[in-house]
């Protein structure tokens, strides 16, 4: 048993309320109410699975959660926050028991409502390799939240990406589990501290389905769940405290994570001891019956899914109101598991002050969604992200330069809706409310080209992002043959179940870029005027035929509000590009899935007539002057210690730049196959033109721990390769030893490297 399921651990107001509470109380207090428009469509099977009925009759015995009251519709801030306090006060005033509801949000782009700062989408956060400045975007995105009355964010994603085809790609961080742990424990602090409520998603699994399909089976083994898909959970759960996870819709070896005890239980709460809330994805628990076919009906689905550990059921009370009810009164469902759920969610309201929160004062007004300090943050991550993967010297641009002649051509080189994910207001709500204004500005690609350029800039769209049109060739080859460069802005359109070419329920076949694109970018390279490839996607796509021919290519992971002019400042070289990939790029679709933390055997052999080799790894990414890795030291360390590596970085060019600094590091020969690179640490420096730092990187040895024969997770001694570099190429590399028995790694043990300057 975990402590939050000791009675005698629960506040005294807890169990007060517990004791006056009848059953139909306790159900209330575990389930959401949604209350969506005609025409929604924002979550799987939302049609056949929505709310029925009223608030008003929802609100009888109390409530749980309120689900999206800002995100799902385009609405009046004002208006929304002056109907939610009152909803609240009439569930104060209104039930015997006088407790408000919890209200949660989208908020993985920023807070998912009309008019509110969107900022760069999760791969951007990787390719920054700054977990610093997406915590201070998480602090920021929780602060308008908790203005709003918002007390719970359904953010941040930290699925390990298995497969570029699957959709929700665009959603997560990087196929390195321990730069998404990095990445999504910055984002959790962040919002945490504004008084938010973070929420894990979507523990675990998730993002390596059969195929890259959504809500197919997985058939991960345990020690690759151990020692890469469960890790980043384990590091937002410890090392950064969070309140709350979400479930995965997720079957793994044939049992959904929604039923299974020994993943939502044993390892979540008994091993890392979480105290918080678990939550069902949206229609998670009905799901067991309709889509698994595990659980008999909603109550079988309701009894299994408590008995494993979700708490609250979201975002409706399909299984856990009258179906549940009538099994605990049939005696099938012991009440005590909806005690322990209920005292879970009444200690989350009460840490987040709603058990003494009446609502009786105004309602916010005039909060500011989309501030200067959000813009800044979100200007600040877009330069950060943007990806230099190949380049001849055509770029930077010179934008002094009143004679030349740039044509800007594609399908997103003028579409501001290209500048966002899946999950961004604008195309998770507003592509269903066509004629809604978007509410901020959000420069075009085009328009900050031609507010950049002195020369002339002209535009063709070519060509859609999806579909076999080719009526628009003609005029892009027209144009690009009367340039001096030809900038193509290509990629993906973030959408929801096949509304798109990137989202959720969006998944791929190929990895070639949509529709007749390559056709266009081909056609216009025919005609020898330099082209520069801009890719603003969601996933990686397989343009190694492009890095071969194109003078330069850019890679954007939908960059946000500040995307294109982030996008510009590098074309143009006011910005040094200093973003790196955090996944690798494919060099087709046949390869995947795949992962640079592969054994020998997954990598380059004759033993197979295929590569599987990408055309660029994960952390490359150039920049407009270099770099040299010089004189990396570590010295020999303890199997339950640390290892203290030293490297000079010199900025060998003539601009000042940022380096990111990655410590590889190989273990030679282990009781189990181990991966031929493997992430230890990173460090984000600024190096002048000229100038030299020496970065010192500490690295707990739990980053060498791996699950053993027996399943347990150790440190082995033994000889460790450390690079600096990519994961496939070796700037500065050493050796150093493992001392020491084996040890089997605590929870005690650290889990974060760290680093700092210690010399210029």
């Amino acid at each position: 048993m975990t402590a939050i399921d000791d009675t005698t651990a629960r506040s005294t107001k807890v169990q007060a309320l517990m004791s006056r509470m009848t059953l139909d109380e306790k159900l209330a207090q575990i389930v959401g109410f949604w209350e969506g428009e005609e025409g929604d469509s924002v979550a799987p099977l939302q049609g056949e699975l929505s709310s029925t009925g009223r608030l008003d009759d929802a609100m009888e015995h109390g409530l749980g959660h309120l689900t999206r009251v800002y995100g799902t519709n385009p609405v009046d801030t004002d208006e929304r926050a002056a109907y939610l306090w009152q909803r609240q006060r009439s569930l104060v005033t209104g039930t015997p028991l006088g407790i408000p509801a919890l209200v949660h949000e989208e908020c993985l782009t920023g807070l998912s409502s009309w008019k509110a700062a969107t900022f760069p989408a999760p791969p951007s956060w990787g390719a920054s390799f700054d977990p610093e400045l997406v915590e201070e975007m998480g602090a920021l995105i929780g602060r308008s939240m908790h203005e709003l009355g918002i007390h719970q964010g359904l953010a941040p994603v930290l699925d390990v990406v298995r497969d570029p085809r699957w959709g929700r790609v665009e959603e997560c961080i990087a196929e390195d589990p321990y730069l998404v742990g990095a990445i999504g424990t910055g984002y959790v602090k962040g919002i945490q501290s504004a008084g938010v409520d973070a929420t894990l998603k979507h523990f675990v699994g998730y993002s390596a389905s059969q195929s890259g399909r959504n809500f197919a089976p997985v058939h991960a083994g345990r020690r690759e769940l151990q020692d890469q898909l469960l890790v980043p959970f384990e590091m937002a759960v410890r090392d950064g405290g969070v309140h709350s996870v979400m479930h995965s819709y997720a079957e793994i070896d044939g049992l959904p994570v929604a039923a299974d005890d020994a993943l939502l239980t044993g390892v979540l709460r008994d091993e890392w001891g979480f105290d918080g809330v678990v939550v069902a994805d949206y229609f998670g628990v009905a799901f067991l019956q309709l889509l698994h076919g595990i659980a008999a009906d909603l109550g079988d689905a309701a009894a299994q899914a408590l008995a494993a550990g979700v708490d609250i059921e979201l975002p409706t009370g399909d299984a856990y109101l009258a179906p549940l009810k009538a099994a605990v009164e049939s005696g099938a469902v012991p009440e005590s598991l909806v005690d322990r759920a209920v005292a879970r969610a009444l200690a989350q309201k009460e840490r987040l002050g709603l058990l003494d929160e009446t609502f009786e004062g105004p309602s916010p007004t005039g909060v500011d969604l989309d501030s200067p300090a959000h813009r800044d943050v979100a200007r600040r991550l877009a330069e950060e992200s943007v990806v230099l993967v190949a380049n001849d010297g055509t770029l930077p641009l010179d934008p002094t330069d009143a004679t030349a002649r740039v044509s800007v051509i594609g399908p997103n080189a003028d579409r501001f809706a290209a500048l966002f994910g899946c999950y961004s207001f604008a195309n998770h709500v507003l592509a269903q409310r066509p004629g809604v204004e978007l509410g901020f500005e959000a420069p075009t690609v085009l328009e900050a080209l031609d507010a950049a350029l002195a020369g002339t800039v002209t535009p063709a769209r070519g060509c859609a992002v999806d579909d076999d049109d080719r009526s628009g060739f003609d005029e892009a080859v027209t144009l690009a043959s009367e340039s001096d460069v030809a900038i193509m802005v290509m990629g993906d359109h973030a959408g929801l179940f096949g509304r798109g070419t990137s989202g959720e329920g969006c998944d791929r076949d190929d990895l070639e870029l949509p529709g007749v694109q390559r056709e266009l970018v081909e056609a216009v390279l025919a005609t020898g005027t330099p082209v520069v490839l801009v890719l603003m996607t969601g996933r990686p796509y397989a343009v190694s035929w492009a890095l071969d021919r194109c003078a330069a290519v850019v890679q954007t992971f939908f960059p946000g509000e500040e995307g294109a002019a982030a996008v510009t400042s590098v074309l143009t070289g006011r910005v040094n590009p200093s973003g790196r990939l955090p996944f690798s790029l494919p060099r087709s679709s046949g390869a995947q899935p795949y992962t640079y933390l592969h054994p020998h055997l997954g990598g380059d052999s004759d033993v197979t007539n295929l590569s599987s080799a990408p055309a660029a790894s994960f952390g490359h990414g150039l920049s407009y002057t270099s770099f040299t890795h010089t004189d990396l030291t570590a010295d020999d360390a303890p199997t339950d210690g640390a290892i203290v590596a030293r490297v000079t970085v010199a900025n060998t060019g003539d601009r000042d730049g940022d380096e990111v600094v990655q410590l590889y590091g190989r273990d030679v020969l282990a009781s189990v196959t181990r991966p031929v690179a493997q992430l230890l640490g990173f460090a984000r420096v600024q190096v002048p033109a000229g100038g030299s730092v020496t970065v010192e990187l500490t690295v707990p040895t739990t980053r060498l721990a791996f699950s053993d024969r027996s399943y347990t997770r150790v440190v082995e001694p033994g000889t460790v390769e450390l690079w600096t570099g990519t994961a496939r190429d070796r700037e500065a590399q050493t050796v150093l030893e493992l001392t020491g028995d084996v040890h089997p790694i605590t929870g005690a043990d650290a889990r974060l490297s760290s680093a700092r300057v210690v010399g210029a």
